[in-house]
Order: structure tokens, then C-alpha cells, then sequence
């Protein structure tokens, strides 16, 4: 199986909004849209929008057992664990357990993540 596929289109536009997800846990603070996805593996692809004001600290950081890339597409995101704001164009590519978070944004921010979850570091 592959990860689903879509022509052209801008899930950032506003005619898109309605499509966005609340994430569970943050809603108010964040919502998340899956871009692409294979059902079998678990790898996706999605873009996750923190609202304006939004802080993740009550959360504590976090890690995954798998890795994952991630890339700020827009606005900015503080990142506690690495002591960083980060802004358009930087990217990470983490490692199976890599602690990241808590994250606040004052004016809201825009992350593309590729996950592959059926890649476990164990």
C-alpha cells in the first residue's frame, strides 16, 4: 500500500478551514489536517496549525517512539526543549524518541509534519 494521493490543491485556504481538526486534548490551542496517509504503515502527512496565543506547556514535552520531519511553513513556534523560536524554513528531522516541546506562538504558526510511526526505534 501507498500513502493517499491528491492533485493540486491549498489546504490553506479559507474555503479549507471547515476541513481542519480540533486535536484531541488542544482543542482551542490547536487543530491538525492530514495532507496524506497510508493506512496500512501509519506514515502521514499533516499540517498542524497552533492558534494565536497558544501554549502547550500545561502539556509538558513530548516524545515519539517513532521519527519524524517537521518544517515551519509559517509564523513562529518557541520550542522549550531546544530553547528556540522557530520561524518559516526551519526543519528537524527527529530521531525515534527525541524529546520536543512544550510550545507557545504569540501570533500563531503552521508546522508540515511527515510522521512514520511503523518505524519504531525499537
Amino acid at each position: 500500500m501507498t500513502k493517499s494521493t491528491i492533485t493540486y490543491w491549498n489546504p490553506l485556504a479559507p474555503r479549507i478551514k471547515e476541513e481542519w481538526q480540533a486535536i484531541p486534548g488542544l482543542e482551542g490551542i490547536a487543530e491538525e489536517l492530514t495532507l496524506s496517509i497510508d493506512n496500512v504503515t501509519g506514515e502521514y502527512t499533516r499540517l498542524t496549525r497552533f492558534f494565536p496565543g497558544a501554549d502547550t506547556t500545561p502539556f509538558g514535552a513530548k516524545s515519539h517512539e517513532y521519527p519524524e520531519e517537521v518544517f515551519i511553513v509559517s509564523g513562529s513556534l518557541y520550542d522549550h526543549a531546544f530553547d528556540i523560536w522557530l520561524e518559516p524554513g526551519h526543519y528537524a528531522s527527529r530521531p525515534p524518541g527525541e524529546l520536543h516541546g512544550p510550545f507557545k506562538t504569540e501570533n500563531g504558526c503552521v508546522v508540515l509534519e511527515i510522521s512514520f510511526p511503523n518505524k519504531t526505534g525499537k
